[in-house]
């Protein structure tokens, strides 16, 4: 790993007079618009955090919720790459930085783009935005709980890009999560496909059908997503069904803790947030999880995240989220309040 960095450094170095591109660009084949662009370019974000739980006793402690640095570029006409480490240690990785996205594009066509490496799997609008471009500071539960694993090792065919009203991704990945390697014969398909009706409006659909832990056991999943663009106001909502065996070893979303799941499981959110002159934006979210159809008291989860972001610049953001946890069997002290500022390059 050291290696790594240091070739980072390297070409950081060689680079920053004449090709340096400030910005931070997104994590999935396909989501930026500027692959055309041969120069080389280093990016990256750090993200501090405070986080305080309103238990008995309460507990805080300040922590980084992601430290990453990235390097892309285009190799001839029409082949990109893109690289990201992560240096956080409350993030994956068991304490130490390592690499989390690698992959190569082909890019020559708009409509059939192929990308093989590591990435996130193209399931849900919330996974699919950047981490840096995220309104609350925490991804909904159910996107945490069961778009898992959330990177994955694959190949991917893609189609479109954010000028077009219709976008596709298919994939085919491990199913096992980074770090490791498929522990049986058979390859996860996962789908997901956006499409803009009117300027203002998008919807879409997720699937994945797969094999978790070995040749025999499956897992399907469904998600259906909308977001709405009035001016200032944003509106986004997820809704993601999920079914079958599921691999407990690959954890929760961003160093989210796994639960134990069902034969079947569901769970949605609803956010809603305002664009204010002088770079403020409060938001308001409301999402439930339930990890178990069968069991339907324990471990249900209602969540209402308040939430206010102040934006100095395009690079500096800090946000503040309250979350309101409810929980419908056994009422637990566990509000939190979370505080986090955020600087790209």
């Amino acid at each position: 790993m050291k290696k790594i960095i240091l070739v980072i450094i390297v070409m950081f170095t060689l680079q920053m007079g004449v090709s340096y591109a400030q910005g931070c660009d997104a994590d999935m084949p396909g989501a930026t618009s500027d692959s055309t662009n041969a120069a080389i370019k280093i990016f990256g974000y750090i993200q501090p955090e405070y986080d305080y739980t309103f238990s008995d006793p309460s507990v805080n402690t300040f922590t980084f919720r992601r430290a990453r640095i990235g390097v892309r570029g285009k190799v001839l006409n029409d082949f990109s790459y893109y690289m990201m480490i992560e240096a956080s240690p409350f993030i994956g990785g068991e304490g130490k930085a390592y690499l989390m996205d690698a992959f190569v594009a082909w890019e020559k066509y708009n409509w059939a783009r192929i990308a093989m490496g590591s990435y996130k799997q193209p399931f849900s609008l919330e996974l699919y935005t950047p981490c840096f471009a995220l309104t609350t500071i925490d991804r909904s539960i159910v996107v945490d709980q069961l778009v898992a694993p959330q990177r994955d090792y694959g190949i991917m065919l893609l189609g479109g890009n954010q000028y077009n009203r219709l976008n596709y991704w298919v994939a085919v990945m491990n199913g096992r999560g980074l770090l490791v390697k498929d522990n049986n014969a058979k390859k996860d398909i996962i789908t997901r496909v956006t499409y803009k009706p009117f300027q203002f409006m998008q919807i879409g659909g997720s699937f994945r059908y797969g094999y978790p832990n070995n040749d025999d056991d499956t897992r399907t999943t469904y998600g259906g997503e909308v977001l709405f663009n009035f001016g200032n106001w944003h509106i986004q909502g997820e809704y993601i069904y999920d079914e079958g065996e599921y691999n407990r070893a690959a954890g929760g979303g961003c160093g989210s803790e796994p639960v134990e799941l069902g034969e079947e499981r569901d769970g949605a959110y609803g956010m809603i947030w305002y664009d204010l002159k002088g770079g403020f934006q409060p938001v308001f979210k409301y999402e439930f999880f339930d990890p178990s159809h069968e069991v339907k008291e324990i471990g249900y989860q209602e969540r209402m995240t308040i939430g206010l972001n102040y934006f100095f610049n395009d690079y500096i953001r800090v946000q503040l989220n309250y979350q309101a946890n409810i929980e419908t069997y056994i009422n637990q002290d566990n509000d939190r309040f979370l505080a986090q500022i955020q600087v790209k390059f």
